[in-house]
């Protein structure tokens, strides 16, 4: 059986790494061929982008592999050796469960810092200091620390109370990832952003018309200080109920005209009125379900094999490990659902912007591209498993714009802007 645990992460592993290869082959050729939705210099710089983030990306997956090998192997015990004479069960479980995720997290962190200071930096898109950086690196630490120890000992308590555990804990778990997306806003104005009210009178009428248009009450329209840490454009709704707000990055605000500005948040509102969100939680919690009812009901023998006895602790770290594998096979379903629903938005949001809607939204998704540099083409296999979003080509089509750009090769565009 650990055979078998250890083939399928190995698996996991050779095809993550083989789909990120074949990508920096096809962008490696492509970028230097006639340049699509963006000037030479910038298909050129975006290709090499892309490249350098895969690259870092291999090396991170490899490394995750190694480190999960070490965990299997000796990590897990060496954990339970560190802690076993805290004669607490409760705080045992919590040590070790929490010596894990701080060990994978301090590991996590070169990674981290390459992408922004040394990647990012290259390409202008890092606008974070050194301190900056770690400020928010030692916040989300201790956040991480607290909440994770919460949830670890919630966790332990209904393994050891309920004979059905692993429902009960999946159904812990989905209330907390509900939880996050309600306070997400306050926790990231708390701790990250810096919000303000919106100010502009006008922009701010025209947004709650297309928020009554759709149905959405929001609790305000606030602006993100997001530029003093990166430059790309970007948006996002959160919260449930009153506490949904509408944030806009500044970089937003400064690199779009009022028209596409409203075309983007017309897009954003054609999840809400499709109940998009919903949908996806649901698909998150049905992902949750599963790795539950699979990690609840592995055999004695697996843990025999692997020298441990069937204590709290390990099940729990077994599920971390394995949660990015799961993931993977389940980002392509999500990732069929998930482009079919950004058709759709594409198609409320160009709606909700009257006769000249869709050229609007059009041109903003070409902005996002040139802005955030993102390369616009991308090799199928990559967007099968890695990509939630249309091609950016495609969706161009949907909204009655031909840029003239076709496919010889057959392999399709992508779009990283997230809207």
């Amino acid at each position: 059986m650990l055979m078998t645990i250890v083939g399928i992460y190995t698996l996991y592993v050779a095809v993550s790494i083989y789909t990120s290869v074949m990508q920096i082959g096809y962008i490696n050729i492509t970028k230097r061929k006639t340049p699509v939705l963006l000037s030479a210099s910038d298909f050129l710089k975006a290709g090499n982008y892309a490249v350098a983030k895969e690259k870092l990306a291999i090396v991170n997956t490899f490394v995750d592999y190694l480190v999960f090998i070490a965990w299997i192997d000796v990590g897990i015990k060496a954990l339970e050796h560190q802690f076993y004479l805290l004669e607490d069960e409760a705080m045992k479980n919590i040590a070790i469960v929490m010596g894990f995720v701080i060990i994978n997290y301090i590991i996590s962190l070169p990674f981290s810092y390459y992408e922004k200071f040394v990647i990012d930096t290259k390409f202008g898109f890092n606008k974070s200091s050194i301190g900056q950086w770690i400020k928010d690196t030692l916040i989300s630490f201790v956040m991480m620390l607290i909440l994770g120890s919460l949830v670890v000992w919630g966790i332990y308590e209904i393994m050891t109370n309920f004979t059905l555990w692993w429902l009960w804990s999946f159904l812990f778990i989905f209330a907390i990832v509900i939880g996050i997306n309600m306070l997400y806003p306050t926790f990231r104005a708390m701790f990250f952003d810096k919000l303000k009210p919106l100010e502009d009178e006008e922009l701010d009428s025209e947004i709650k018309r297309l928020m009554d248009a759709t149905g959405f009450v929001s609790s305000g329209v606030f602006i993100s200080d997001a530029s003093k840490r990166d430059a790309r454009l970007n948006a996002y709704f959160g919260g449930f109920g009153k506490t949904k707000r509408v944030v806009l990055f500044d970089t937003l605000l400064e690199k779009l005209t009022t028209k596409e500005l409203l075309a983007v948040l017309g897009h954003e509102l054609g999840h809400f009125a499709h109940g998009d969100i919903y949908k996806n939680i649901a698909l998150v919690g049905g992902m949750l379900f599963v790795m539950f009812a699979l990690f609840g009901n592995l055999p004695d023998s697996l843990y025999m094999e692997m020298g441990l006895s069937r204590e709290p602790y390990v099940v729990m770290i077994l599920l971390m490990l394995f949660m990015p594998v799961l993931g993977f096979i389940m980002m392509p379903i999500m990732g069929i659902v998930s482009r079919h629903n950004e058709y759709e938005a594409d198609k409320t949001g160009s709606e909700l912007g009257g006769a000249a809607g869709a050229i609007e939204l059009a041109n903003a998704l070409k902005k996002l591209v040139t802005e955030n540099k993102s390369f616009p083409l991308s090799h199928p296999l990559y967007i099968f498993f890695h990509y939630t979003h249309p091609p950016v080509i495609e969706r161009l089509k949907e909204l009655g714009v031909d840029i003239g750009y076709v496919d010889e090769s057959g392999l399709a565009g992508k779009c990283e802007a997230d809207i």
